[in-house]
């Protein structure tokens, strides 16, 4: 089995993040204000959330390096993610946070070690779960941004807009189904 580390999840999340720009370039800048549903983000801030995804991360990993989830200042991070992600945004202002703070994170997790990886991350007692690796830690900023990504797709559709990746595959059958053909 090939060893998955630092390079691999860095490769797999900028692979993330350019699906995630190209969702984003889709979408007129018109429409960055819509909403799909009472209560639900805009596009605009959808992807600013997006952008901004990784902080919480970043600051344990990072920048604090610490080893126990207790030990953050999670008001003062909370309210400036808040703050941050409230701030108005153009469609180019909101792609270029996303180029810019998917490099930052891919950056970061390139150049950590396996064994920074494999180190564990004690959880407050009240939070009721056992201690986790760094890894699947790292890995819940790209999970959490699929997450998302997909209530994108879904509000591209809702905007009559084909998203990409359907785009791709769609013309891959339609050539598959004319070699076939021949």
């Amino acid at each position: 089995m090939k060893h998955y580390g630092a390079a691999e999840l860095a490769a797999s999340f900028r692979t993330v993040r350019s699906n995630t720009l190209l969702a984003a370039r889709d979408i007129p800048a018109e429409q960055y204000d819509f909403s799909p549903a009472d209560g639900f983000m805009t596009v605009e801030k959808l992807l600013t959330h997006i952008a901004y995804g990784h902080a919480f991360q970043y600051q344990l990993h990072a920048v604090d390096k610490l080893s126990h989830m207790g030990e953050m200042d999670w008001q003062s991070l909370m309210a400036e993610m808040q703050a941050k992600q409230a701030e108005s945004r153009s469609k180019d202002e909101v792609i270029a946070l996303l180029e810019e703070k998917g490099e930052v994170w891919a950056g970061f997790v390139e150049g950590v070690s396996d064994d920074f990886l494999a180190e564990a991350v004690e959880f407050p007692e009240e939070f009721g779960q056992p201690a986790k690796s760094r890894l699947e830690m790292l890995l819940s900023v790209k999970e959490h941004e699929m997450h998302h990504r997909g209530q994108l797709m879904l509000t591209q559709r809702i905007l009559g807009i084909v998203p990409h990746l359907t785009r791709q595959r769609e013309a891959r059958m339609k050539e598959m189904q004319e070699q076939g053909a021949d």
